[in-house]
């Protein structure tokens, strides 16, 4: 099928929208959690990013998303998230781990995800069809004035060892801070000689043998630099 005859396909699923005043957004999932990256998108399908925003209206903006093929999920989702579905007959009930869903078509895990964070109304069909997934960078709307949705970019944690206090602050129990430390599992890592990464000003709550431990990590690091 050319690009050509599947933009066709895809903008008659359009045809019942009004689609005056609408934008086409472009959100590229490559490497962007589905979970957060559904629950943007839902957003703006239904029209909450604008300050007109009305539930009894459709104003949610057109959203194709390219790369879908290389999101991700977190922890072990891969192998416990579970796709159930029945065949309507004794016994139908059938499920797929989220691994052989995205081996089947990878769409569907965004497409599913977007879908279950849309209101259970008769909306929720429309707002769907204004949602185009496309498993890698390839799309039909590159004619097409598109605006970028750029995702929320990730927060992510650096635990270094145990639990980092804010600059400025003191723990409120010292005992019970040194406590996580020593049990975190960095610092045991650090301890048996593997990587790790020492935080800074809690020499003082540390053992003299896991302050020997930290102040060989950074003799070999300073090495390494």
């Amino acid at each position: 099928m050319s690009r050509a005859s599947e933009a066709i396909k895809h903008l008659k699923d359009l045809q019942h929208i009004n689609l005056e005043g609408l934008r086409f957004r472009l959100v590229d999932a490559k490497g962007q959690v589905v979970g957060r990256l559904a629950n943007q998108i839902s957003i703006v399908l239904q029209g909450k990013d604008k300050p007109t925003y009305n539930p009894k209206k459709e104003e949610g903006d057109v959203v194709v998303v390219v790369n879908a093929a290389h999101v991700h999920l977190t922890h072990d989702k891969w192998d416990t998230k579970l796709y159930r579905w029945h065949t309507g007959y004794p016994g139908g009930l059938r499920a797929r781990t989220a691994r052989e869903q995205w081996e089947k078509d990878p769409r569907q895990l965004l497409l599913n995800a977007v879908s279950g964070m849309l209101p259970k109304n008769k909306s929720r069909e429309a707002r769907m069809d204004k949602l185009k997934v496309f498993a890698e960078e390839e799309h039909p709307f590159e004619g097409f004035p598109l605006v970028p949705l750029l995702p929320r970019p990730r927060r992510l944690q650096d635990r270094g060892l145990g639990w980092a206090v804010p600059q400025g602050f003191e723990p409120a129990n010292p005992e019970r801070y040194a406590f996580r430390l020593r049990t975190s599992a960095p610092l045991q890592q650090a301890l048996a000689g593997g990587a790790g990464r020492p935080l800074v000003g809690v020499e003082d709550l540390l053992t003299e043998d896991e302050r020997a431990a930290l102040a060989a990590l950074a003799a070999g690091k300073a090495k390494q630099g």
